[in-house]
């Protein structure tokens, strides 16, 4: 799928024939944020009913070189499998393959990626993505949307079931929004969390019936 939004990194690179060597690629490119060190790259089987994206590797993701293992992403695993949503079946990556982060003291506080370096970014997600071909692509949060729309999307406002940028998807939050909530509205905002993660998985099990 070609998009006219995309831009290459660099001119001359030619657009990968496999996963493998496009997470070559990824891994050699220097970082396009401040404070980004290795690139993670995403995880899962290929051709996976599902991938989820998400909007940047955390300081956990930075350290352990893995999408999605810090306190995100085990929210995301325990909807998943209330769900049931298998995650070793899906593929999980990142808009920003690199933690943007600032040092304060011994601490590395995340950074939100601008608009500009989501958009630098953006030619590796969708080389990704259509060496994956997965029936169903979400986006966790704002920052993913805009990578996978190619322009802002409200989260609030596209939640649920949406074409981006010609791909089957779906817009819900990032899990690390429910870790931001006020102790008092974690539980409501979890439970639609959950459902959303329902939604998904009877979305691709629709697919798989028309298939």
């Amino acid at each position: 799928m070609a998009a006219k939004s995309r831009l290459r990194p660099e001119p001359e690179i030619a657009a990968p024939k496999s996963l493998a060597a496009l997470n070559r690629l990824i891994a050699a490119a220097p970082p396009m944020v401040k404070g980004g060190t290795r690139a993670v790259l995403g995880e899962g089987p290929l051709h996976p009913d599902i991938v989820f994206v998400g909007e940047q590797p955390g300081d956990q993701e930075d350290i352990a070189g893995k999408p999605f293992v810090g306190p995100a992403g085990r929210i995301l695993d325990k909807a998943m499998q209330e769900a049931g949503i298998d995650r070793k079946k899906t593929y999980v990556t990142n808009a920003v393959k690199h933690f943007k982060f600032e040092q304060r003291g011994k601490k590395r506080i995340h950074s939100k990626p601008t608009a500009g370096e989501v958009k630098h970014y953006r030619w590796w997600l969708e080389q990704e993505l259509d060496l994956l071909r997965p029936k169903l692509v979400v986006a966790l949060g704002a920052t993913a949307a805009m990578a996978l729309a190619g322009k802002p999307m409200a989260v609030a406002k596209n939640r649920g079931p949406i074409i981006l940028d010609g791909r089957p998807g779906f817009i819900t939050i990032h899990p690390s929004f429910l870790l931001r909530m006020p102790e008092e509205d974690k539980a409501e905002a979890y439970k639609a969390f959950v459902a959303d993660m329902k939604r998904i998985h009877r979305l691709v099990d629709r697919q798989k019936d028309a298939a």
